[in-house]
């Protein structure tokens, strides 16, 4: 085929995100500038963050007059055949070659609001984040009133995308009317402890484009009143971590943050804050509790944080997600948000494809697809070849819905009408080789390792749920066993502080009531 014209400095992308680092990006893209310069061709590599095809990477992008030509999944020994059959000329006969990124099936069908940004630029740099509509959401907060702002907000329709799917502008709104106690302070906190099981969509925010993620919280900090922010980030996410901080440094420095936005007289200051390695902390009263240096035991409510949060000051707690999704509802207006999704789910959510499937990654979708589109024209199958027998949506704390559920629309109150829930947008495909009684005991055996021990229906429920299920799978007694079971989740569902032992029963009631066979070791032995 017939290269296309590029120009003479080629800029190649290579992604500096985690799952691409983890794949052997950062010694390819050593090796792509020394055989660029041992064949002496001028190239300038960008390292962007990941477009969320994961099963592509690393996938390196070349920048031609056509737009970007993408080769991937990219090794260090492809890169030989790579140069001798052109493609920092566009070449697309190579057998990596994806042709033009943004006509990529997988990402031509996305509806992209938050991640309209990611893996098109450099993250931590200000000018490619400005000249695509950066900050403009900044610079129209700063002409309104926090009121107005927090108007918008509501207007938009945005739910909480860390799994509660509250009301933002409502809590918003509390936090604005809200009288500190003292030093009129009140503080913007964004929960960026992302550890439900298959769930990235934070990582990639912060990790491609963090200047968003900055400016969401700089918008509600003038929302509310507020001049002090905390990002509670996993201290798993060491590269988030990393760009992040640059991002902060780099913004304070062009007068985005500090004591004067802009020139506006306002002020906003924001800092990174390493989580404790503890599931619980993505709890919000336990996330402060963290935050102010203790341990991470889950608050009774009320008060609510937002009239008592941190240090005892109005806060808003807010995931990554939804600040990130400030700035557009901002720039474009809130009804050009509203515009996307269906019912009261409203806008836009990054699914996350993960665990037994074939194309993994990000896909940002408006609600209203059905599960199954998910998984079957995205995901593409399970990874295996095996036949798709089960999926958990929302964590670690989410329903496991057969295949009589993968219609389901992908929507707030459509899941919980099946005892289901979307939580963060994390979808976890197993294959038919899957022991559901073993992902029941899972459930519980993950609510003993990470529960905070606070409340006794979570912390000895927990334990209790173990004991039972093992006594399930060892065909002692089932029946009255799972008698047992379905009244002790009944109690952890009732009778816990919060979520965590709350909800630990979704996973294990749904695994009994939808594959029964799997709870009867003499069937099993019998199949």
């Amino acid at each position: 085929m017939t290269a296309v014209k590029t120009a003479v400095k080629t800029k190649v992308y290579i992604p500096r995100d985690t799952t691409s680092l983890a794949m052997g990006a950062e010694q390819l893209a050593a090796e792509i500038a020394a055989e660029a310069a041992n064949r002496g061709e001028t190239i300038e590599i960008i390292r962007n963050g990941s477009r969320g095809m994961f099963w592509l990477e690393p996938m390196v992008e070349v920048e031609t007059d056509q737009g970007r030509i993408a080769y991937g999944p990219v090794e260090c020994n492809d890169i030989d055949s790579l140069f001798d059959q052109g493609f920092l000329g566009g070449e697309t006969s190579h057998p990596l070659c994806q042709g033009l990124t943004e006509e990529i099936p997988y990402f031509k069908k996305q509806q992209r609001l938050t991640f309209a940004r990611a893996g098109i630029t450099d993250p931590v740099s200000l000018t490619d984040y400005q000249e695509l509509d950066g900050f403009n959401g900044l610079k129209q907060a700063l002409q309104l009133s926090g009121q107005a702002i927090v108007d918008q907000v509501k207007a938009s329709g945005l739910r909480g995308r860390g799994g509660a799917a509250f009301p933002t502008g409502i809590k918003w709104q509390t936090v604005l009317d809200a009288v500190p106690t003292k030093h009129n302070q009140k503080y913007i906190v964004c929960n960026a402890d992302e550890g439900d099981s298959g769930t990235f969509a934070d990582r990639m925010v912060m990790e491609a484009d963090p200047y968003m993620l900055i400016e969401g919280m700089t918008i509600a900090g003038l929302a509310v009143g507020a001049d002090q922010g905390y990002i509670y980030l996993r201290s798993e996410y060491p590269v988030a971590h990393q760009i992040l901080n640059e991002a902060i440094a780099r913004a304070e420095a062009a007068g985005f943050l500090g004591d004067n936005i802009l020139d506006s007289g306002k002020a906003f200051h924001l800092e990174v804050r390493l989580g404790a390695q503890a599931y619980i902390c993505g709890e919000e009263t336990s996330l402060l509790e963290s935050l102010e240096g203790k341990r991470g035991l889950v608050r009774a409510k009320p008060p609510l944080p937002a009239i008592v949060g941190l240090f005892g000051q109005p806060t808003i707690v807010n995931n990554v997600l939804s600040l990130a999704a400030i700035p557009y509802i901002l720039s474009k207006g809130p009804q050009a948000y509203a515009d996307f999704g269906i019912g009261r789910s409203l806008g836009t959510l990054p699914f996350q494809l993960a665990g037994n499937i074939k194309r993994g990654g990000l896909i940002e979708l408006a609600f209203g697809l059905t599960l199954r589109e998910l998984l079957e024209d995205f995901g593409q199958g399970t990874f295996t070849g095996k036949a798709m027998r089960a999926v958990q949506v929302g964590g670690p704390l989410g329903a496991y819905l057969p295949e009589s559920q993968w219609d389901t629309p992908l929507d707030y109150e459509a899941f919980s009408a099946i005892g289901a829930v979307l939580g963060h947008g994390g979808v976890v495909a197993f294959d038919d080789s899957v022991d559901m009684s073993e992902q029941a005991r899972f459930a519980m055996e993950f609510c003993v390792e990470e529960s905070c021990g606070k409340c006794t229906p979570c912390r000895i429920g927990s334990t209790r749920g173990v004991e039972v299920i093992d006594r399930i799978r060892n065909n002692e007694n089932t029946d009255a066993n799972l008698e047992l079971l379905n009244d002790l989740c009944d109690t952890m569902i009732d009778g816990s502080l919060c979520a965590m032992g709350g909800m630990t029963p979704f996973p294990v009631n749904s695994a009994v009531q939808h594959f029964p066979e799997d709870f009867n070791q003499n069937s099993k032995a019998g199949a």
